[in-house]
């Protein structure tokens, strides 16, 4: 699904000095790789503050720790997504609210939000699921409507750019109150471990979440907030110090091959390919099909024996899970993200991907289909 290999060949050199350079100076905790990076960062988002953390995951509960919310205090979700999102709700005793997304971009629905809605509601916690922002605009109307919090969950998102209806455009994760991004390897912009970030522009919220990423500290043995250990590496952030200036260029192979994708099987009759959010670019974390009558397994299979990796994201909604199930949700509730569920499949999707590659894709996916379709 992934080629990280090729990728680091082509900047090995790079990669290899950065990670030599932590290695000599010995810092490898809060060290000058760290500092460099999270400035890097800072002025590609255009975020005002930048906080460097040890996963995707972290991000999400020490933005939702910065707060203040009680136990009980409800977060809207959307219900189609990875289960981090739902996890750190659950950990810190709130309440998940899950909610239905569009059928089109897959990603929350606004109208399933407005639903949702509360006197214990206070967060909403938008996915931008695959690589494309949710209807931010009309989030954050509703976030001021109603005196909520926006948590930008934008670990598949990162460098994804949102026209806002006055004509900003703004990246992904520095549109909410708070973003959280992930740089799991397999991201578009990943290290070679684990590591996140969390974004902000506004300033009590940044000191406090830098507080509680530190045990809770800002002068040293004295914790004023109950914290966490979360820290991103000195080597990992050499790493991503290296990969970030090729972030545009990463994401434009990502489109190519999206657009490769898009021209094969726009018009065929057994597959969806994605929709587009006409106010959010595309970064193509992942390339989601919906297939319509076909056996997806058997699919599956057929593209394996060619040696064709695909994977679903994501088979079971939050609210089936077993961890979260919940009296208030039943098989039936939400039937796009119980139909997304039964029907996505995604190919595979990185930098690496040449049209020869590509075509052998794409051709053994149409041929698979003669047997595959129901």
């Amino acid at each position: 699904m992934v080629d990280l290999q090729t990728q680091y060949q082509h900047i090995k050199k790079e990669i290899d000095l950065g990670i030599q350079a932590v290695i000599d100076s010995a810092t490898f905790i809060k060290g000058p790789a760290v500092k460099s990076f999270q400035e890097h960062l800072e002025a590609y988002t255009g975020a005002k503050h930048v906080i460097p953390v040890g996963n995707g995951t972290d991000a999400l509960q020490i933005a939702l720790m910065a707060l203040n919310l009680q136990p009980g205090d409800e977060v809207i979700t959307p219900t189609f997504t990875f289960i981090a999102t739902a996890e750190v709700v659950a950990l810190l005793g709130l309440k998940p609210v899950v909610v239905d997304v569009d059928w089109d971009t897959m990603n929350i629905s606004v109208e399933a939000i407005r639903k949702a809605i509360t006197p214990r509601t206070k967060v909403i916690v938008p996915v931008h699921l695959f690589g494309q922002c949710a209807n931010m605009d009309a989030i954050m109307d509703i976030a001021r409507e109603h005196n909520l919090y926006v948590v930008e969950d934008a670990c598949q998102a990162i460098g994804a750019q949102y026209t806002s209806k006055d004509g900003n455009i703004r990246q992904a994760a520095t549109i909410g109150h708070i973003g959280c991004t992930s740089f799991f390897p397999s991201k578009n912009l990943g290290c070679y471990g684990d590591g996140g970030a969390i974004f902000t522009n506004d300033d009590a919220l940044a000191d406090k979440m830098r507080a509680i990423a530190n045990h809770g500290m800002v002068i040293r043995y004295h914790h004023d907030e109950v914290g966490v250990n979360s820290r991103l590496d000195s080597i990992q952030a050499a790493i991503l110090d290296v990969k970030l200036p090729h972030l545009n260029e990463y994401i434009a192979s990502r489109q190519r091959a999206a657009a490769y994708y898009d021209k094969v099987f726009g018009n065929h009759p057994n597959m969806i390919i994605p929709a587009r959010e006409p106010q959010s670019t595309h970064v193509f974390h992942q390339y989601t099909l919906r297939l319509v009558n076909v056996n997806r397994d058997a699919l599956r299979d057929a593209l394996a024996e060619k040696g064709i990796p695909s994977m679903i994201y994501y088979p079971i909604p939050l609210h089936l899970q077993k961890a979260y199930q919940d009296p208030r949700y039943q098989a039936g509730d939400f039937p796009v993200a119980e139909k997304l569920a039964a029907c996505v499949l995604s190919l595979p999707m990185h930098t690496e991907l040449d049209d020869e590659q590509l075509a052998y894709i794409t051709q053994n996916v149409l041929e698979a289909l003669n047997s595959c379709t129901l």
